[in-house]
């Protein structure tokens, strides 16, 4: 895989960030955003999707930690 281009990086961006304020704004329903999804597929190299994908799930991990706290789970084992 070649490198992208900076206007190959720009739109891959681009529609990375679109397709997450779609999914920001309607409540992580992707149904809605699947225009989105495949624009943001077809502007970034597969790996930076993956990327990007574990990214976004590991910022709303960590926000969800930031706000809520780290709740251990149960006593797992325990009899």
């Amino acid at each position: 895989m070649a490198a992208p281009t900076r206007q190959e990086r720009a739109a891959c961006w681009g529609a990375r960030d679109e397709f997450w304020q779609c999914l920001d704004s309607h409540a992580e329903d992707a149904a809605q955003c699947e225009r989105l999804r495949r624009a943001f597929e077809a502007r970034c190299p597969q790996q930076w999707v993956k990327h990007f994908d574990k990214r976004r799930d590991f910022l709303k991990y960590k926000k969800k930690l930031e706000t809520e706290g780290y709740i251990p789970p149960e006593a797992a084992g325990k009899s």
